[in-house]
C-alpha cells in the first residue's frame, strides 16, 4: 500500500493485483491505488485465465504491482504448485523478497541464498527488510544478503513502536469500509515506505520488467450488452466481499447491478435477483437483525421464487439466526438452519464441489473451483434441507455437503470467481430475465 500510495503521488499510473483469492488485502491495495484489484489464483483460475487476465488490466505506461501471498515457494503440495513463484514465473515478473530479519544476521543471506538457488528460474531482483532492530542490524544483514548473494538489499523497515494502521481480527484485516480513520492513511504509509525504501531502485527493477502483453493476450471487449435483468446485490461494510470480475461478468451478461444496503434499505427495490457476497454479516449481526424490514422483504421475495445467489456471508444472512459472542441474532429465515460462530475456522482454504442434485445455476455433474474461510458453522436444522454439492475438497456446510437449494435461492460457504466459472453470470442472468 505504502509503495501504491508513493508512486500515485509521484505520479505513476499504477494497477494492483493481489495473488490468491484473498477479498481484504485486495481491497485495501483499491483503496491505495484507486481502482479495482485483480485476483490472479492459477488454482481457482487457471493459467491461461491469469495470463489473460492480468495482460487485460495492466498498464503498458505504468506500474504494475502484485502482492504475493505466504511465503515465496508455498502452493498447495512440496513442489510449490500454486505459489507466488510459479506466478511470478508464469508472469515473467521480478520479485522483490520481503523478509523478516527479528534476531537474525548473516542467517538472512543464507535464507536468501536459499531461495536464489531452489529455483533460478524466479528473478529474485531485491530484497527489503522487516523488523530491523537498528542501524548497524541492519548494516551487518545488508552486507551479508549483498556480498554473498548479489541481490541488491532496497529498503530496511524498523520495529515501529505504536504503528497500527491497519487493525485485524478472526479473518484478518478489518476492511476499509469499516476502518474508524480512513483519512491521511495513504499519506503516512507513503511517507514510511519513502523514509525507508530506496524507491529509485524499486522502479528501476519495476520498469525493467518485461513487455505484459508477453503473458498473454488480453480477450476482446464486447459491446455493452442489452440489459436483460436487473440484479441487486448488497453492499455496504456488511457485505464486501465481491471478485470485481464476477461483477463485471453479470454486466457483461446483460445486467444492470443495484446496490443497496442490508443495513438501511427497508426493502429490496424492483429487482429479478439478488446477489448477497461474503464478508461481516456476524460483527454487522445486531444492525441487521433489526432491520425487520429487509429481512422481511428478502425472505417474502424468495418465497414467490426470486433467483437469489449467496456465498458464505450471504448464506448466513439467509439463515434463521447466527450467534455470536453470546448473543443469538435473528436474520431473513429463508433456510431454518441456525449457525454459531467459533474461535476458529470451520472452513479454510481451497474448495471444490461436485454438482449432484437439479438446481437452476448449474448443470448436473458440474465441477466447481472456489475457496471457503469462515468460522461460522451450523448448529441446528429444523427439518430437511435441500443441497446440491458434494464437497470434494473442503468443509462445506452440512456433512460435506454444500449448496443450500430452495426454490430459486441456492447457498453456499463457496466462493467463485466468475472467470473460473464463466457459465456462472450467464445462468444467473438467464434466470433473473426469466422470472420478468
Amino acid at each position: 500500500m505504502g509503495l501504491v500510495a508513493s508512486w500515485r503521488r509521484r505520479p505513476y499510473n499504477v494497477a494492483v493485483f493481489k495473488k490468491g483469492p484473498d477479498y481484504i488485502d485486495a481491497a485495501w491495495l483499491k483503496f491505495a491505488a484507486g481502482r479495482p484489484a485483480r485476483n490472479l489464483d492459477t488454482y481457482m483460475l487457471g493459467t491461461d485465465v491469469v495470463q489473460q487476465l492480468f495482460a487485460q488490466h495492466s498498464l503498458p505506461d505504468g506500474i504494475n504491482l502484485i502482492e504475493g501471498n505466504r511465503g515465496l515457494f508455498d502452493g498447495v503440495d512440496n513442489r510449490g504448485t500454486h505459489s507466488t513463484a510459479e506466478l511470478a514465473k508464469l508472469l515473467d515478473a521480478p520479485v522483490i523478497l520481503i523478509l523478516d530479519v527479528t534476531k537474525v544476521t548473516r542467517t538472512a543471506a543464507a535464507i536468501v541464498l536459499g531461495c536464489q538457488h531452489l529455483d533460478p528460474d524466479v528473478k529474485l531482483a531485491g530484497v527489503i527488510l522487516n523488523w530491523v532492530a537498528g542501524k548497524r542490524h541492519e548494516r551487518v544483514v545488508r552486507e551479508a544478503i549483498e556480498s554473498i548473494t548479489g541481490i541488491p538489499v532496497v529498503g530496511a523497515i524498523p520495529k515501529l513502536s505504536g504503528e497500527q494502521f491497519l487493525p485485524d481480527r478472526h479473518l484478518g484485516l478489518i476492511t476499509p469500509e469499516e476502518h474508524p480513520e480512513l483519512l491521511g492513511i495513504n499519506d503516512s504509509l507513503a511517507t514510511l515506505i519513502e523514509t525507508y525504501l530506496d524507491l529509485g531502485q524499486i522502479e528501476e527493477i519495476a520498469f525493467g520488467a518485461s513487455d505484459f502483453r508477453s503473458a498473454g493476450e488480453p480477450p476482446r471487449r464486447s459491446s455493452k450488452p442489452k440489459t436483460r435483468a436487473r440484479i441487486a446485490y448488497f453492499c455496504d461494510s456488511a457485505f464486501t466481499f465481491y471478485y470485481q470480475d464476477n461483477l463485471e461478468a453479470l454486466e457483461a451478461a446483460g445486467a444492470k447491478l443495484l446496490p443497496v444496503s442490508s443495513l438501511s434499505a427497508m426493502e429490496l427495490p424492483g429487482c429479478d435477483g439478488l446477489y448477497i457476497g461474503g464478508g461481516f454479516p456476524e460483527t454487522h449481526a445486531s444492525l441487521l437483525s433489526q432491520n425487520r424490514s429487509l429481512l422481511q422483504s428478502v425472505y417474502k421475495q424468495a418465497q414467490e421464487g426470486l433467483p437469489i445467489y449467496a456465498e458464505c456471508g450471504g448464506l448466513i444472512y439467509l439463515c434463521r439466526a447466527i450467534s455470536y459472542q453470546g448473543n443469538k441474532h435473528s436474520l431473513a429465515g429463508v433456510f431454518p438452519v441456525d449457525l454459531i460462530m467459533q474461535s476458529k475456522p470451520q472452513g479454510h482454504g481451497y474448495m471444490e464441489v461436485t454438482v449432484d442434485k437439479n438446481n437452476p445455476y448449474f448443470p448436473l455433474k458440474t465441477k466447481l473451483i472456489g475457496h471457503e474461510f469462515h468460522y461460522s458453522k451450523v448448529d441446528d436444522v429444523d427439518g430437511e434441507i435441500e443441497t446440491v454439492f458434494n464437497v470434494d475438497r473442503g468443509t462445506g456446510s452440512i456433512q460435506h455437503r454444500d449448496g443450500l437449494r430452495y426454490l430459486n435461492v441456492l447457498a453456499s460457504y463457496l466462493h467463485l470467481h466468475a472467470a473460473g466459472v464463466p457459465e456462472w453470470a450467464e445462468n444467473f442472468v438467464k434466470l433473473a430475465s426469466d422470472q420478468q
